[in-house]
Parts: C-alpha cells; sequence; structure tokens
C-alpha cells in the first residue's frame, strides 16, 4: 500500500492520519497525530476462531520515555510495567473499540498503541482510539466504525468549551470531560469536575458527542482514500438444539433469580445449570459443545433477569428501580490509625483508611505525563475473597487501578490546598465483600476516613452506580446495580458528587441506542441516589473532626529567608539531619524557604520549630541568652548562641576583677548566661558580656612583668637566647569566624 495521509484542523487544532510506510505486516497500522503528539497504532487480528465465550480483545498502551526525551528511572534504564496512567488509557481505548465488535466474534484482537513523541503540550491518550478505530477499519476487521474520543475542557472565565484542551487549558479549566463513541451513539465516558451541575454536565456530553460526529467524518474521508477491503469472518452459530433444550428452563431461570442474598442465588443458578446440562445434554455433547452450552445458558440468565425487570419492575433482590440497598456507616472503625470509615451497601462492604504524611512522602512519578507527582493518593484493591472466592494476590490489576482512579478523581475537587492543609494523604479502599458498585462504595467510606481523619474537605462526596435495561423501546434505569444488573444490563453509569454538583463519572455502554435523553434520565436519579446516600453518612459524621488522632502527626509550616536554608540543611544535610534526630520531628524544607515540621507530639515539634529559627535568628544587641563555651582561646571564649551564630566573650568580661587565664573561669562545655553588647554592621561578629559574673579567683591575676621576666634588670640577653623563628616566636592567631 502507498502512503496515504489525511490532514485536517477540528477545533483550533491540527491533526493528521497516515498508514502505508509503517508496521506493514499489522493487519492495519495507523500514524496519528496532534500538533507534534505522535502515536503509531496497530491492529492486529487473528486468523482463527477462538473457542471463548467471549470476545478476546487485548489492548496496550506504550509510554516510551523517548518521546518526551527522558531516560527511564530506576535501575535497568528500560521501561518496565505501564504506569497507572498507562494502564487507564489502554482502558481508555479498549472501552469504546469493544462494542463495535458484532456479537459472537471470536477471534484475537490485539491493539497497540505506542508513543513515538510527546509534545508536552497535548495528551496522547485521546487521539489513540480514533487510532485503533482507523487500523481496525484500514485493516478490514469487522468493526463497527469509524470510532472517536475527545476530551472536553471549560474556560472557567468565559464558560466556552474547548475540544482537547492542552495540558496548559486544563489546569484552567473546571470539568474534564472524555467521551468516546461514533457519531450515533456514547461508548464511554470519564469526568472530573469542579462540583458542577447535572445541567452543565449533560451540556457538555452533548457537545461531545457533536465533536465526535466531527471526528468520525474526518476518518470517514480518510478511509475513502485508504479504500480497504473488508476480511472475511465468520461469526460463530451453536447448533440450534442447544437453544431449544436450554429455553423451556425460562421460568425456573427466573425463581433462582428472585433472592437477595447473592452467594445464595448464584448457588440456585448454578445449580440449575448444571441440572440443565446432565439433563439435556450427553458426555460427548457437554465435551464438545462446552462453551456453546455456557453462552446459551448465560443467555437465559440474562433473558429472565431482564424480562423481570422490563415487565414487573422488580430487581432481583426485590428492590424498585430507584431503591438503594440498605445502608450501613460507620466512621472510626479502626483504633490507632488516622482515620477510617467502613461503608456497606447490601452485600458491598468497604474499609478505607487514610494515613496523613509529610509533604515530601508524595508520589513521585516517572511517566510521560508532564505531572511530576502528587500529593494525594487513593488505591483501591479487591482481593479473592470479597466474591467468596480463591486466587493469585499480586500487583494490582487494571479493574483495581481504574477504581482508584475514579474515587481518587472524585474526591480532588474537595481537598484542601496545601497552604491550608500541608499533610500528604494516601487512602486505601479495602474491598471485604463485593455484590457491585464497589467503586462507589470505596468513593464514600472514602469521605469517611477523610473527614474522620480531620482532613477539612470543602464537602463530603458520595456516589453511586446506575444501570440500564433496554429492549426496543423500553428502558427502565436503576439506581445502585448489583453485580447481576451490571453483568447482564447494558450500562454501567457512576456518578459522584457532592451537595452542590458532580464531581467525578464514568460510563461503560453496551446498548448502542444509548441518547442522551436516557443520559439527562440517569443523570437526574442519580442525584436522587446520590442524596440518599450522602443524608446517610452525614447522620453519622457530619464534618471534619475538629481534632485529629493522638497518632497523626501534627504539621506547622514555618517561612525562613531563602538565603538562610542552606544554614538549616547544612552541609550534605548534616544540620537538618541533626535536628531530625535529636528531636524526633520530620522536616520537609521548600525552596521558597517554607519548612513544614511534623511530628505526632507536641514536645517534638516545638523542639525542631525553635533549634530551625534559632539557626536563622540574628543576634541584637541587648537580647540575653544562655550559650555554651564552644571556643577558648587567650583572649575570650566563644559562646554558642543559636546553632549557627557565636559571639565573643572577652577575658575581660568573663569575672568581676583580673583574670590570667579563661580557663580559671571558664571551660569547655559550660553553659553561661550572656548578652549581646555589640553586632559588627560589616563582619557581624558579636560581643557579648557575662551576667552574673563570679569574682576572679585569688592568684588568677595575669603576672606582672617582673614576674615574666626575673632576670636582673640591665642584663642583657644572650644572642643564643634569642628565640628562632617558628621556636617560641609569637604565632599568627587564626581568625575565629562568628
Amino acid at each position: 500500500m502507498e502512503k496515504i495521509v489525511e490532514s485536517f484542523e477540528l477545533y483550533g487544532k491540527e491533526y493528521r492520519l497516515e498508514t502505508g510506510e509503517l508496521a506493514k505486516q499489522a493487519t492495519g497500522a495507523v500514524l496519528v497525530t496532534c500538533g507534534e503528539t505522535t502515536v503509531l497504532v496497530t491492529a492486529v487480528v487473528s486468523k482463527q476462531e477462538k473457542d471463548y465465550d467471549f470476545f478476546p480483545l487485548t489492548v496496550d498502551f506504550m509510554e516510551k520515555m523517548y518521546s518526551v526525551g527522558r531516560i527511564p528511572g530506576g535501575y535497568l534504564k528500560r521501561e518496565a510495567k505501564p504506569s497507572d496512567k498507562g494502564t487507564l488509557t489502554a482502558r481508555m481505548i479498549d472501552r469504546p473499540i469493544r462494542p463495535g465488535f458484532p456479537d459472537g466474534y471470536k477471534n484475537e484482537v490485539h491493539v497497540v498503541a505506542t508513543t513515538f513523541v510527546c509534545d508536552g503540550q497535548n495528551p496522547p491518550d485521546t487521539i489513540c482510539v480514533a487510532g485503533a478505530s482507523a487500523a481496525l477499519l484500514v485493516g478490514g476487521a469487522p468493526f463497527d466504525g469509524p470510532a472517536a474520543c475527545v476530551r472536553i475542557g471549560r474556560n472557567v472565565e468565559t464558560g466556552e468549551f474547548i475540544v482537547n484542551p492542552t495540558y496548559a487549558e486544563q489546569e484552567t479549566s473546571d470539568l474534564e470531560l472524555t467521551i468516546a463513541g461514533t457519531a450515533d451513539y456514547i461508548s464511554m465516558v470519564e469526568a472530573g469536575a469542579h462540583e458542577i451541575s447535572e445541567e452543565d454536565m449533560l451540556a457538555a456530553m452533548t457537545f461531545g458527542q457533536e465533536a465526535i460526529a466531527a471526528f468520525c467524518e474526518k476518518q470517514s474521508a480518510f478511509l475513502a482514500k485508504v479504500n480497504p477491503t473488508p476480511m472475511d469472518y465468520t461469526i460463530h452459530a451453536a447448533d440450534p438444539c442447544i437453544a431449544e433444550r436450554v429455553t423451556p428452563y425460562f421460568d425456573e431461570m427466573s425463581a433462582a433469580l428472585k433472592d437477595a442474598d447473592k452467594l445464595a442465588r448464584m448457588g440456585k443458578v448454578e445449580e440449575l445449570k448444571n441440572r440443565v446440562k446432565e439433563t439435556e445434554f450427553s458426555e460427548e455433547e457437554r465435551a464438545a459443545w462446552a462453551s456453546d452450552i455456557a453462552a446459551e445458558l448465560k443467555k437465559l440468565e440474562k433473558k429472565a433477569m431482564r424480562r423481570m425487570i422490563i415487565e414487573t419492575g422488580e430487581r432481583a433482590d426485590g428492590r424498585a428501580p430507584e431503591e438503594v440497598r440498605p445502608l450501613h456507616i460507620v466512621p472510626g472503625y479502626l483504633p490507632r490509625v488516622h482515620g477510617c470509615g467502613l461503608f456497606q451497601r447490601g452485600q458491598t462492604q468497604v474499609m478505607s483508611v487514610c494515613t496523613l504524611g509529610m509533604l515530601n512522602e508524595w508520589q513521585r512519578l516517572d511517566t510521560i505525563d508532564p505531572a511530576e507527582g502528587k500529593r494525594y493518593m487513593h488505591q483501591y484493591n479487591f482481593p479473592p475473597y470479597c466474591t467468596g472466592e480463591t486466587g493469585r494476590m499480586g500487583a494490582p490489576k487494571r479493574r483495581e487501578i481504574g477504581h482508584g482512579a475514579l474515587a481518587e478523581r472524585a474526591l480532588l475537587p474537595v481537598l484542601p490546598s496545601e497552604d491550608e492543609f500541608p499533610y500528604a494523604i494516601r487512602v486505601v479502599s479495602e474491598v471485604l465483600e463485593s455484590n457491585g458498585s464497589s467503586s462507589m462504595a470505596s468513593t464514600c467510606g472514602s469521605t469517611l476516613a477523610l473527614m474522620d481523619a480531620g482532613v477539612p474537605i470543602k464537602a463530603p462526596v458520595s456516589g453511586v452506580a446506575m444501570g440500564l435495561i433496554k429492549e426496543g423501546d423500553d428502558v427502565v434505569i436503576l439506581t445502585d446495580i448489583q453485580g447481576i444488573e451490571d453483568f447482564l444490563g447494558d450500562m454501567d453509569f457512576k456518578v459522584c458528587g457532592t451537595e452542590n454538583g458532580i464531581t467525578a463519572l464514568q460510563m461503560d455502554n453496551k446498548a448502542k441506542g444509548l441518547s442522551v435523553d436516557i443520559l439527562a434520565r440517569a443523570l437526574k436519579q442519580a442525584h436522587e441516589g446520590r442524596a440518599f446516600i450522602l443524608n446517610a453518612m452525614l447522620a453519622e459524621i457530619d464534618a471534619p473532626r475538629e481534632q485529629m488522632r493522638e497518632t497523626a502527626p501534627r504539621i506547622e509550616t514555618i517561612k525562613i529567608p531563602v538565603d538562610k536554608i542552606r544554614d538549616v540543611i547544612g552541609s550534605g544535610g548534616k544540620v537538618v539531619r541533626g535536628i531530625q534526630e535529636e528531636t524526633g520531628a520530620s522536616i520537609d524544607i521548600q525552596e521558597d524557604g517554607t519548612i513544614h515540621v511534623g511530628a505526632t507530639d507536641g514536645t517534638s515539634m516545638e523542639a525542631a520549630k525553635a533549634m530551625i529559627l534559632g539557626i536563622v535568628k540574628e543576634p541584637e544587641v541587648g537580647e540575653v541568652y544562655e550559650g555554651e563555651v564552644v571556643g577558648i582561646k587567650d583572649f575570650g571564649a566563644f559562646v554558642k548562641l543559636t546553632p549557627g551564630k557565636d559571639g565573643l566573650l572577652h577575658i575581660s568580661r568573663v569575672a568581676n576583677g583580673r583574670v590570667g587565664k579563661v580557663e580559671d573561669v571558664l571551660n569547655l562545655g559550660d553553659v553561661v548566661k550572656v548578652e549581646v553588647l555589640e553586632v559588627d554592621a560589616k563582619t557581624g561578629k558579636i560581643s557579648l558580656d557575662r551576667l552574673d559574673k563570679p569574682d576572679a579567683p585569688e592568684g588568677s591575676a595575669p603576672a606582672s612583668r617582673r614576674e615574666r621576666d626575673d632576670r636582673p634588670r640591665g642584663e642583657k640577653r644572650e644572642r643564643g637566647d634569642r628565640p628562632r623563628p617558628g621556636q617560641g616566636s609569637r604565632t599568627p592567631r587564626r581568625r575565629h569566624e562568628v
């Protein structure tokens, strides 16, 4: 294929689609560019059909550090496992692509997006969806495209929507809405916002759908130039007799589904499925049609659940569509931790635990994203036992990273600034039981944990997951979906927010007929569900604790002149380490002279602060100090006033009366009370006077000249008695820096 290029401008930014030159052995490959950000997206479709009961699509997003002109950190100096942002980007590509393949298609599909160039202005993630769509269609895959993805921002001052904002434009935006789909329907939504209304969010979605259509039109023009040849493919079709044997068990399946207890319901359904297999199919048929029988039984379960809701309005656990499951909320469940909250909704239970730390404990990021790190970290864990299963535990999976990111995004807008609350904050949500909507339970539990820890959040956040059952023109929207409604339903729409507005949302859609009108209904119903849950939370804890727990660090902030920073740090960090070791406090020093001092007890805090302030303090005339004698010379003693300042106590001021040697009155390590007499404006040298002087001891007066030289007056010193240079001659004094 010859090189084919489509360049275009949309919404003030330049884009480019290119194929025919790179990665020609892939089924399809497209180089997609926005500004100078360039990503190669390849798609490979296997030749053989797999015997799976699901569509085997894999998406990988490869963050290459050379794309931003950096060498990877770490020992190996090579890109290793994907960062959290890379994992989230792979999920973002997967979710709008997956619904575009026909039901029953079982050939493996692998999409790889490799960042070649990231210009630091235009993010690479959204253009990857268009690249994946174009690569699949260039290769003739059976994909219902074109599909595209856009990010919508909003200028705070003008209120205008921005399509695919640059990193700089995102900084001044109160909305970050990522929306994907085709010209006809929306398949994926991700959003973070600063408490915006449902009406404004809906307007942004409507605008985003229009922008998607514009990008799909440009992609169609590119594909017209390519004129791809559709590949031959087959949709797996099971033997019709399987459905004929399974369908008669519809009523029994409907009865088995009507149980509010998840494990009991699953047991009944599984028992029915096993009975159908044993009764209706021979051993040879079970071996030959294993995946087809499993798929048909799944269809039976799905049909029974959906018809129950459409025809009767009753759900598997007996709830009405708008009803929220019973709530159990306990803030402060655990001792000693800095903050925690137990949140349970039905059979979904999450324990969120908040830990506070110094700002220098923030998470540093080694990614292609311009962000260097983050101060707030939310992590979500989903162990096998939470669903009553066994399994291997290890690194977090894509789902865990995605759910943690959603809860983190939901709470970010309400966190206090560093100036208001100078702490690094980590919240971990442990899913203890799961029957749907665990990410929303972790959001609610984390709000409880933050409030229990005394974090002065601007407003509490609650979240709820909405579902959809759509059969033709019949549509039922479900509040607080459980696992079976997510698995067999058409939509998983999670909405988080405060009393004032939305802070985050996420939607995955399986129904191609999802319209903006349905989304509007879902948002309205979600608002009611969120409000119900929030009121229940506030009944248990109505505001952040006024006092943090005793185990939490107390952090105070002080400001010092920038030119004093090196004095506090010391050579190689010696001074600041010494303060930390002596007091037990933690110290974080910023480049602008801001110092955060943290400790779990007030004594350590005050001691560390006093030592820091003592270092930067400039002694003034008339001030009184109690200092240690740190040096003794013939002419006096040097007294330590502050960790960085010494003063000279002249020999004439160490005692009442004449003193022959300083050591007759003072020794190294003695602590004396002194007053500042003079500070030399040019040199900074400090002269001191001793308060409460003792009397000079007897015999301490300096010897007379005659006593110093007992030779008879007039006697000449022999030439050989004169001291030679270096032998008894006076050694020049070394200047003592004060």
